[in-house]
């Protein structure tokens, strides 16, 4: 495939500069906490809920789930359906009362009433690992992009990417905060579903508008033929493995740190309501074009090209752009698919930092007197940690079908976050000891299980090749690991005291309920 290279690269350097200069001019007052981590609660709900698309329509939306499809069809739409419903989830159990009873983080909430030292040190354990995971899947997915954007083939070469990506996200967070990370959310997430509806709408035109003739063309020139029609390519033959990757899909989405932080950059709950009801419909239409521009791919570049270039399964979206439109149209979609990784990437740092520095060395190491600009100061210092990290882990990744990779943070989400959220929210009884428990066994257990798994070594496309030391037959852990963690919370709490009455509860509730006293305060 011949592209322009400098084509490309000044279609990426234009829009980093672009949204450099939009970060900068809605940077100002970031010194303040409340500012820099939640942009002071002033967006509206169909600003977050455009952000909040953005934040999950990443490399493994745009780049993971059509390559999926691309190579193994149906059963890589599960990802797509999985993300959609997940949504749900959040609406009508998390959203509002998230919002209503934190400030800041997660940590908010489930220290509201329970003794705030150990609570808030796992919840900011949590947070940091599966925030990592997470982001090894984004920067894990700009090595082979950027192979495919400027002719790089060389393993050194896409590292070198790899640390551009993260030296960039770590500009964003340091200069925008909250406020600055979420404009180029909205600004990403409109070019993003701008670029895919054009390209479906383009691709149904080039097939006479008939869905038929895609499959069918598509079939021909994937090398598993008419199979990829149904399921059964990628879990026929372990259907325990698709239902565990179902329940980290559909219960993973709303327990991710970067997305429950996003519920508090709104004034109130009805806001949080519109934001989800925004960003649900923007998802519905990005992944119905996903399955268009899937079956796309190998109807017209083939599963086997796709899977020989760089970046495998995840080129699937670029190398179709190059068929369709030559090299304008890849640097136009492998810039936007750049434009997604930064994006996000800024949004996953911002998270991670934020937690430590509000739920560790604030409320912790200061016991709640840190000086505001101090704070932020550690915010910032916590996000070049974490940049620095993702780069070497990214490294080790590239290649991974990054949807794969966001399933198995999603995992981990859902193993360490759902069920101590629930019990915060809805169990009178929970207690410090079931709250330790459920984060500490679900997050610990997933770990485990991951490391012990064919991801890591035993398959084909393990991390560590050469050698199998898996245990655990199920490339994803979720069926394990998110029951244990509801358990290990039950458990601690039927087996340890009552926490004191001190009217914390009874206050949670209530303002849980009617969003009383939930105003950021300035």
């Amino acid at each position: 495939m011949a592209s322009k290279p400098i084509f490309n690269l000044s279609l990426f350097v234009g829009f980093v500069l672009i949204t450099l200069y939009v970060v900068h001019r809605v940077s100002t007052g970031n010194s303040s906490v409340s500012n820099y981590y939640t942009a002071g609660g002033q967006f509206t709900g169909g600003q977050n809920g455009i952000a909040l698309s953005g934040d999950f329509l990443s490399a493994a939306s745009f780049l993971g789930i059509a390559g999926a499809i691309a190579v193994h069809g149906y059963d890589g739409f599960v990802y797509s359906v999985g993300w959609v419903v997940a949504w749900l989830v959040g609406l009508l159990l998390i959203a509002e009362m998230l919002r209503n009873t934190g400030r800041f983080t997660m940590g908010d909430v489930v220290a509201y009433r329970l003794r705030q030292r150990p609570v808030r040190v796992a919840a900011a354990a949590s947070t940091l690992i599966i925030s990592y995971v997470y982001l090894l899947a984004q920067v894990a997915g700009a090595g082979g992009l950027v192979a495919l954007l400027l002719n790089v083939t060389s393993k050194s070469g896409q590292a070198i990417a790899i640390a551009v990506v993260g030296a960039l996200m770590i500009v964003y967070v340091l200069l925008g905060g909250m406020k600055g990370t979420t404009w180029v959310q909205i600004i990403k997430a409109a070019l993003l579903l701008l670029c895919m509806m054009l390209i479906t709408v383009y691709l149904l035109g080039r097939f006479g508008f008939n869905l038929s003739t895609i499959l069918g063309q598509a079939t021909t020139h994937n090398s598993l033929g008419t199979a990829i029609l149904g399921p059964g390519t990628l879990y026929g033959s372990d259907p325990l493995d698709f239902v565990s990757l179902a329940l980290a899909l559909v219960l993973g989405i709303c327990s991710l740190p970067h997305v429950l932080m996003r519920f508090y950059t709104v004034p109130n709950a009805r806001q949080v309501r519109r934001s989800l009801v925004w960003a649900i419909w923007s998802m519905v239409i990005f992944y119905s074009c996903t399955l268009i521009v899937g079956y796309s791919a190998t109807a017209l570049v083939g599963s086997t090209a796709i899977v020989a270039a760089p970046g495998g399964e995840n080129s699937a979206a670029p190398l179709l752009a190059y068929a369709i439109g030559g090299p304008v149209l890849l640097g136009l979609v492998s810039a936007v698919a750049f434009a997604t990784i930064l994006a996000v990437v800024a949004g996953l740092t911002l998270t991670a930092s934020v937690s430590f520095a509000h739920d560790v060395y604030s409320s912790i190491i200061k016991r709640g007197n840190a000086d505001p600009r101090r704070e932020v100061r550690v915010a910032r210092l916590t996000a070049l940690v974490m940049g620095a990290l993702a780069i070497l882990g990214g490294i080790l990744v590239n290649g991974r079908n990054v949807a794969f990779l966001v399933a198995l943070a999603l995992a981990l989400a859902a193993s360490a976050n759902l069920s101590t959220l629930l019990y915060s929210l809805f169990w009178k009884r929970f207690t410090t000891a079931g709250a330790l428990a459920s984060i500490y066994g679900g997050l610990g257990s997933c770990l485990l299980l991951i490391l012990g798994s064919p991801v890591m070594s035993g398959a084909k496309d393990s991390i560590i090749k050469g050698v199998d030391f898996h245990v655990f037959p199920l490339s994803n852990p979720g069926i394990v690991s998110i029951p244990f963690s509801f358990l290990c919370g039950f458990v601690a709490t039927m087996l340890s005291k009552r926490e004191p009455s001190d009217g914390k509860q009874a206050e949670m509730e209530v303002r849980a309920l009617t969003g009383i006293g939930s105003g950021l305060e300035p």
